[in-house]
């Protein structure tokens, strides 16, 4: 989009922080300073920051995700719940992705995360939805997410291989055996050797229970890939 545009944009349609109202951005830097962006790494399971090379415990070697991301703790401000919502749900704040990309951006670099090492032969992949949703908001909250990531990490976007092919139940109204069960061969590889000996970067916006993540990981580890790892905005628990 060339500058004038943008301008015109902004001036039909003013952004307001989601935070205090002031105007001019959906996020200003008072209210961004309230978020407790995560310095650590955390495991799969817990709430305590484990430093390891797995980027998991002994509890969850059997996991198929390799480990995790997560730039915001998700219950613990309501600005942070505020800004996911508007991203996914009415009045669909699709620009919100730049924001919600540089928190993450954020969290990389203070965890040490940041590396050229550690985005070497690997690819981002947001977490498919469903082609109802994608009806409905017009577009997928993880695709946004992953292309304005790529722009900063300079590593590649693939979508369309890794394909939700089961219409699901919302995750949010189930326990957690119920959202693996929802889940279940709800995701498929189109070309596997697209994956082959990748490192995987799943995006997402939201962590809860990883049944989401867990079944994408399980269906890219069998078409070859070498690791797989999420990145979410925000981890709830």
């Amino acid at each position: 989009m060339d500058n004038s545009k943008g301008f015109l944009l902004d001036l039909l349609f003013p952004k307001f922080c989601l935070g205090c109202q002031k105007e001019g951005t959906y996020l200003c830097d008072d209210c961004r300073s309230l978020l407790d962006i995560n310095e650590f790494n955390y495991c799969l399971c817990s709430h305590n920051p484990y430093i390891t090379q797995t980027g998991k415990c002994y509890r969850c070697q059997n996991r198929k995700l390799s480990g995790l991301y997560s730039a915001l703790p998700y219950k613990e401000h309501e600005l942070t719940k505020k800004l996911i919502y508007q991203f996914k749900y009415p009045p669909y704040l699709k620009d919100l992705a730049k924001t919600l990309t540089s928190i993450i951006i954020e969290h990389l670099v203070l965890s040490k995360k940041n590396t050229d090492n550690i985005w070497e032969n690997s690819v981002l992949i947001p977490v498919p939805l469903d082609s109802k949703k994608i009806r409905e908001r017009g577009y997928n909250q993880t695709e946004e997410l992953s292309n304005e990531m790529s722009k900063v990490l300079t590593i590649p976007v693939i979508t369309n291989n890794l394909l939700k092919i089961k219409q699901t139940e919302p995750q949010m109204e189930l326990t957690k055996s119920e959202r693996e069960k929802n889940l279940e061969n709800a995701f498929k590889i189109k070309n596997p050797a697209e994956f082959a000996g990748k490192k995987i970067f799943l995006v997402d916006d939201v962590y809860t229970t990883g049944s989401t993540m867990e079944e994408c990981a399980k269906v890219l580890k069998i078409s070859g890939a070498k690791q797989i790892w999420g990145i979410v905005i925000a981890r709830e628990g």
